[in-house]
């Protein structure tokens, strides 16, 4: 089984320094625990990628300095923490400045199918502040949050090649999108 990545991991640019403004995609992430949103992340990136789009992976920092709306998409993910996304998500979705004109949420959780309740503070501050919400994406992800912890949590093998493989489709469908979009 490969390592998982560390609390402590950062994101990073692929590729590096050849972004054109209005053209790339931003993936803001940030995973916690177990690596689980970094996964959906990177396999979101690679997707991208593949489509022509130059994509930069940003931790919450890099987010909160960088200038998002140079971006054609950005995408906000983090685990799910007690039903919501995480709290520096949430914060950085009401401080953005200048906001990007079209975003994508995602994330990993224990519950995924609760995603429509799980999304919501994020969505209304994201609606509040007139941006376009292109898609949301939810997969199963290792949770041991609160009292799962005791019994080794759920999830313990997600996301795996499936989950993967969804969150591909999920990246395609919104390549295409965003090139129908900005024509």
């Amino acid at each position: 089984m490969p390592p998982q990545p560390t609390d402590q991991e950062t994101a990073t640019a692929i590729p590096p320094d050849n972004r054109s403004p209005g053209r790339g995609i931003a993936i803001i992430c940030h995973s916690v625990h177990h690596g689980n949103t970094m996964q959906i992340a990177k396999s979101m990136a690679e997707e991208f990628s593949a489509q022509g789009w130059t994509v930069e992976l940003l931790d919450i920092e890099e987010a909160a300095a960088a200038d998002l709306s140079q971006y054609a998409m950005v995408g906000l993910g983090s685990g799910i923490y007690f039903g919501r996304h995480h709290p520096e998500i949430l914060k950085l979705a009401e401080t953005i400045n200048p906001p990007p004109q079209v975003v994508f949420l995602f994330s990993t959780a224990g519950l995924p199918f609760l995603k429509l309740l799980q999304h919501g503070a994020l969505r209304r501050r994201i609606k509040r502040r007139s941006i376009l919400i292109m898609g949301e994406h939810c997969c199963r992800g290792w949770d041991t949050v609160g009292p799962l912890w005791l019994m080794g949590g759920i999830n313990r093998q997600h996301p795996n090649a499936t989950d993967l493989a969804k969150t591909r489709t999920f990246a395609h469908t919104l390549s295409q999108q965003l090139k129908e979009k900005s024509g």
